[in-house]
């Protein structure tokens, strides 16, 4: 071989591998045609969380850690090409391109979002439909009746309406949407902080799988239903991780209650690993460990058999 080919070789053998680096990883197998994919994690505020000096926050200005969007959820059906997305974030924007770009192309940015309740975290991206921004047309947006007054009463939100940007559906406890024939589903009441709205979670069934989706809850004992039993009866459990245990914060955290993730892990103790393996928590506050790629804490508690959301992540209905 001459001795010029070498480095040429070198140079294709380089550029091949450079490449494949490059290309991003097709996060959606050709064969899922149905299922919910994870498109934040983090609670309200996301991270890192404004004005943030703790360690937590410091990790990712220290470039530790990566930039977490606010706790929310896609549903795609490519069966009948349409892809919904449950609470409007303030990280709606980068949410719905990722939809777009990596999971289905439509002549809808999306055709339906559903929201949980009127805390910052869970509605405020609505905003990104308004005429200073989208200009959206008759985005359908699935509400409870006092969330739906709050949006029809309040502005700016009653701008999206009265220009039409939004369309508001009405939505009751325990009463199901049907999105297709093989696609519904039905909020539920929960007890937390109703100072604007009701708050529900929602049960989501695709052809073959079903999942619940409760990012926020009061405690789950106040709750009517048992949250255990109703792990039970689906294949996934995204339920609220806010905090990890008592005293995470500086402030009296019954102002801001939630189950600890601690609790949670305490009330399935004596069930199998595989109703263990259903549950997903998810957002987690900044100053949650479990928001972290890796720590102790978080390994522990999956090799119990509990998962933990992360972006991209996506699970077949």
């Amino acid at each position: 071989m001459k001795a010029f080919q070498i480095p040429f070789l070198i140079l294709i053998f380089a550029t091949f591998l450079f490449n494949c680096k490059s290309e991003p990883k097709n996060l959606v197998p050709d064969n899922q045609d149905q299922y919910i994919t994870v498109l934040g994690v983090a609670q309200d505020a996301g991270y890192p969380q404004i004005d943030c000096n703790k360690e937590c926050c410091k990790r990712f200005h220290e470039g530790k850690e990566l930039k977490k969007l606010v706790s929310c959820l896609g549903l795609v059906d490519k069966i009948v090409g349409k892809k919904y997305i449950f609470d409007a974030t303030p990280d709606i924007a980068a949410q719905t391109e990722i939809l777009k770009s990596k999971h289905l192309v439509s002549d809808k940015i999306i055709d339906g979002v559903f929201l949980t309740h009127a805390h910052i975290g869970h509605y405020t991206g609505l905003m990104q439909f308004g005429r200073e921004a989208l200009g959206g047309n008759n985005i359908p947006v699935y509400a409870m009746p006092k969330m739906k007054s709050f949006l029809e009463q309040n502005g700016p939100w009653s701008q999206l309406v009265s220009l039409n940007n939004i369309e508001l559906r009405a939505l009751q406890n325990d009463s199901t949407i049907v999105l297709n024939n093989h696609l519904k589903v039905t909020p539920f009441l929960v007890p937390h902080r109703d100072e604007y709205s009701e708050t529900v979670g929602y049960k989501i069934e695709g052809k073959n799988k079903s999942a619940l989706f409760i990012p926020d809850i009061n405690k789950w004992k106040l709750w009517k239903k048992n949250i255990v039993d109703e792990v039970k009866k689906v294949d996934y459990a995204f339920i609220d991780a806010t905090f990890f245990k008592e005293g995470e914060i500086n402030r009296p955290m019954n102002e801001v209650p939630h189950p600890f993730i601690e609790e949670t892990i305490k009330l399935f103790e004596n069930e199998s690993k595989e109703t263990k393996a259903k549950v997903v928590f998810i957002h987690f506050n900044h100053t949650n460990p479990a928001l972290l790629q890796t720590h102790a804490l978080k390994d522990s508690i999956q090799n119990l058999g509990f998962k933990f959301a992360k972006e991209g992540t996506n699970f077949q209905l």
